[in-house]
């Protein structure tokens, strides 16, 4: 019904607004698509960058897959769609490869990202970790980080570095730190540690013998854990070096002196600078990084004892410098813990231990390099 002006009703108003609903009773019935996965990833997503960079690396590394594998004998899993998967793997913070599979099923820039068809069955849980199982050697891992490096080449500074090492939980249980001449099993066994004294001399992890019990400071309980060491460059904080070592109280400085001994030995004309924290402020620090060539940066440490570093560095004004850039080393340890969920590693020993973490810095670079370019450009 209308007004004495011929203008609409709220009826037929309400009418229209209703008819304008979309159908929620269609059924997905749909068999194909004429939509390429190509098409469907935007254009400006951040994953194409990085797609790119790992496809230049993975084609570089072909030399060194094709020696992992037999030559008779049924064809494995790719080992470059390994390395996506995993890749994936830290970026998104899956937390197992079984949930990894279920996402590579039905995220369809999963299947993008790892180069597998729009329908192409994904792999059993356990075929794709029996499969992992032959990436994870100390070399592979190694090369793999190198060549991830030499693309960020003219991003990364040769002469400015700062080290530190983080704490790495085990994957074992305080349950299972247990005296070594223990025989006991069940599921008592290692219950009963109250008021016992342990000490890695005496006991050990019947679950990851390579394991130690370690604090990082004072006011802190004692974990079984591993330890990473970065060498970060100053420019953008990429990481120059990366290694994985037992928790012991000396295991920080001599693999910062492994790390710092790899980036002398790159040619580099002039001296280059290593900024640390406090703890590494010891005189066989300091004297061994002295006497190769390198300046310490270390942050002087006077409580109740007397620095190693002096006036000779603290004058200069590369050590304020220095100082103020050592906050970058801090960035991918929270990146590799919160989201390359190594807060917890969920491996095994040190040598897989020491993998997962050189693969996740090689991930972070990765993550950093397309926007580092874009920013440059």
């Amino acid at each position: 019904m209308k007004n004495s002006k011929g203008d609409k009703t709220l009826e037929e108003c309400f009418r229209r607004l209703v008819f304008m609903r979309g159908n929620d009773k269609d059924l997905q019935a749909g068999m194909f698509s004429y939509v390429t996965l190509e098409q469907r990833v935007p254009e400006r997503h951040p994953l194409r960058a990085v797609r790119q960079v790992v496809d230049q690396v993975l084609g570089e590394m072909s030399a060194a897959f094709e020696a992992l594998y037999s030559k008779v004998g049924r064809p494995s899993v790719p080992p470059e769609r390994l390395i996506r998967a995993l890749l994936l793997q830290v970026f998104y913070s899956v937390r197992s490869e079984r949930l990894l599979m279920e996402q590579l099923d039905y995220n369809l820039l999963f299947r993008w990202f790892v180069g597998m068809e729009m329908d192409e069955p994904v792999w059993n849980h356990a075929v794709f970790s029996k499969n992992r199982d032959r990436l994870l050697n100390h070399e592979l891992a190694q090369q793999f980080f190198a060549r991830v490096k030499a693309q960020a080449m003219g991003l990364m500074s040769d002469e400015h570095f700062t080290v530190d090492g983080t704490l790495i939980e085990a994957w074992a249980s305080q349950k299972s730190f247990r005296r070594k001449d223990d025989t006991a099993s069940g599921p008592t066994a290692g219950n009963n540690f109250h008021g016992e004294t342990r000490t890695n001399e005496t006991h050990a992890s019947k679950t990851d013998p390579d394991a130690r019990l370690y604090k990082k400071s004072h006011g802190k309980e004692s974990r079984l854990s591993y330890l990473g060491h970065l060498l970060v460059e100053n420019r953008n904080g990429l990481i120059a070096g990366a290694l994985a070592t037992q928790a012991d109280g000396h295991a920080e400085r001599d693999a910062a002196l492994l790390l710092v001994d790899d980036a002398i030995q790159k040619g580099r004309k002039r001296r280059i600078t290593v900024g640390a924290d406090k703890a590494y402020d010891t005189r066989d620090f300091v004297r061994t990084v002295r006497a190769w060539g390198a300046v310490p940066h270390v942050s002087q440490n006077n409580k109740n004892r007397r620095s190693a570093i002096d006036q000779r560095t603290t004058r200069h004004p590369g050590y304020a410098i220095s100082t103020r850039k050592r906050w970058l080393v801090e960035k991918p340890f929270g990146w590799m813990k919160q989201i390359g969920a190594l807060n917890k590693i969920k491996l095994r020993g040190l040598q897989k231990v020491e993998w997962l973490f050189v693969f996740t810095c090689a991930a972070f670079n990765l993550v950093r390099i397309p926007k580092l370019r874009e920013k440059c450009a």
